[in-house]
């Protein structure tokens, strides 16, 4: 009989975030994955308990997994930690989870702590609808081309930062998004918890100095209504650029451009 895997969320920062359902479930499971074997040791004897762990981390994951689904093949019953938060959202534990499934073995998840979803409620900004994104690109071309492809989503948008590059994504976010309301979150149910509610422009204009990882989130956008263009005129306008001295490779990226229209699309037109 096959075992199940269970996805328990580590504590964010208070220890008394762990539900008595998370530890019994540490309790009555064979043995411990997760991220980093050194802290997921400490959660335990803080909570008590004496369990078997073994690594698989973001590093790991792809074959550390192998040997962990087969134990569960076996029939033990394992619990998967990463570390600060919730298995699989900007951490280890989708790659084991997604083997499992596809092996024919029950996944439960155990609710609890989730940096993002603290972070969302208590930010003042719209909880209707939402994106978490996580982590941008370090890379700041790179991260500016994420960022150009989220402006226009008129949801609520959530990302992870590390505090050394949180002064230039901040400066990339405004530069895409322009001037809106921002709250960065900190130090999530800790004695220090800390929520700044202001704007991207304040931010770069006076940019606080922070400790720890950062939940930042930004006010959705305005929808931007697209007007109907008829292929007639897409093809217009590649003409006259054409008469006025582009070649037609460059009158067709042009009009992709200021159309916003995919280029291969014009270009069958125009062909």
């Amino acid at each position: 009989m096959k075992g199940t895997l269970y996805l328990v969320p580590s504590p964010i920062g208070n220890i008394d975030d762990v539900s008595p359902r998370a530890k019994q479930t540490l309790l009555n499971v064979d043995f411990v994955a997760c991220e980093d074997t050194r802290n997921t040791l400490k959660l335990l004897n803080i909570l008590g308990i004496s369990k078997k762990c073994v690594s698989c981390h973001e590093h790991n994951e792809s074959v550390a997994s192998n040997s962990i689904i087969s134990n569960i093949l076996d029939g033990q019953n394992v619990a998967y930690l990463s570390d600060a938060g919730y298995p699989c959202i900007s951490d280890p534990g989708y790659i084991l989870a997604k083997k499992a499934i596809e092996s024919g073995i029950t996944v439960v998840p155990i609710s609890g702590a989730s940096a993002f979803l603290n972070a969302l409620v208590g930010s003042g900004l719209d909880t209707k609808h939402f994106l978490f994104y996580g982590f941008l690109e370090s890379k700041s071309s790179l991260r500016v081309k994420e960022l150009e492809e989220l402006k226009h989503l008129t949801y609520t948008l959530i990302f992870y930062e590390a505090p050394h590059r949180l002064d230039e994504c901040i400066k990339d976010i405004y530069k895409v998004f322009g001037n809106r309301n921002v709250c960065l979150c900190r130090e999530l149910t800790k004695i220090h918890e800390e929520f700044i509610r202001t704007n991207l422009k304040d931010l770069i204009d006076n940019p606080p100095t922070l400790k720890g990882e950062i939940v930042i989130i930004v006010d959705k956008g305005v929808e931007v209504i697209k007007e109907e263009i008829s292929d007639k005129e897409i093809i217009a306008k590649v003409n006259d650029l054409i008469n006025n001295g582009l070649s037609k490779k460059d009158a067709i990226i042009s009009v992709s451009i200021l159309l916003n229209i995919p280029k291969n699309t014009i270009k069958k037109l125009v062909i």
